[in-house]
């Protein structure tokens, strides 16, 4: 047990009536600790019927067990004690995304937008929505009442989210060209949106590379401050083995370029401006 999973415990033994359980309940929750988790909201709510964090708690558990219906039902539960729920609003939206609602979840979607205070994991989470639309012809989407394999008298959902997969990793391509680089597209936790990065042994990496960078935007941004340097627009890097350049995309994105030390700096530069445009070209394509 983590030490502030044990801290948090004990403070609700001492205090059963403390909203402290919402938090407990997280931890368990991100680790993987699910039906602990569970127990620990369903007592909280015992207490708290009426508290819409500790239904929104119970609704990202049902997500982490497969249990998407329960899930949508206490996200309904939460938007009818605070309509302007951002997190319900996305959590609804997830849950119609995975039932090939499109319309529907980019309509919750764009609400927990507007709402959400800038939280970079639902401006992706609307992006990649709105992007299928666009690839399944999808003028009203996918909506309630679609067939079982997720159609509408158009392109089938997988079908859609395999080219918008496969859109994505291409992105890049024709920039890069045959050269001895690479170029990725992070959003501000570190997942890899757009791009690949392989190893010489033909595996893309781009995931753990991503994770490994997840916060150096803000890290970069806290430099240049610091040093008085202003807003920071790009920045390079040069090691042993290779030399990589990232730039800020949008509001939360970053790109990155990786190229061989033999790549002339001045190249590696312009392919990294180069990829930036593209890069918040289609970010923004269909915002």
């Amino acid at each position: 047990m983590s030490d502030g999973i044990r801290r948090l415990s004990d403070e609700l033994a001492r205090d059963p009536s403390s909203l402290v359980f919402i938090q407990l309940g997280e931890e368990l929750r991100r680790t993987g600790q699910l039906d602990l988790a569970l127990r620990v909201a369903l007592r909280g709510l015992e207490r708290h019927p009426h508290d819409a964090d500790a239904h929104d708690l119970l609704a990202r558990i049902h997500v982490d067990r497969g249990e998407l219906t329960a899930a949508f039902d206490e996200w309904d539960t939460v938007l009818k004690l605070a309509p302007d729920h951002a997190g319900a609003r996305k959590g609804v939206g997830y849950v119609l995304f995975k039932q090939g609602r499109l319309a529907e979840a980019e309509r919750y979607l764009s609400q927990a937008s507007a709402q959400g205070g800038g939280d970079p994991s639902i401006a992706t989470a609307l992006h990649m929505v709105r992007r299928m639309l666009h690839f399944s012809d999808g003028v009203g989407g996918y909506v309630a009442g679609a067939s079982g394999n997720g159609t509408n008298g158009g392109t089938p959902l997988a079908e859609a989210g395999r080219r918008v997969e496969e859109e994505a990793r291409r992105l890049f391509a024709d920039i890069l060209g045959e050269g001895e680089q690479t170029a990725l597209l992070l959003d501000a936790s570190g997942l890899v949106t757009a791009g690949v990065y392989m190893t010489e042994e033909g595996r893309d990496v781009a995931q753990e590379v991503g994770a490994s960078l997840a916060g150096i935007r803000e890290d970069a941004a806290r430099a240049s401050e610091h040093l008085g340097l202003g807003a920071w627009s790009s920045v390079t890097f040069e090691t042993d083995v290779a030399t990589v350049a990232m730039a800020p995309v949008l509001d939360d994105s970053l790109v990155l370029v990786a190229a061989a030390r033999s790549v002339p700096l001045g190249l590696v530069r312009r392919v990294l401006q180069q990829c930036a445009r593209r890069a918040g070209a289609w970010l923004g394509a269909t915002s």
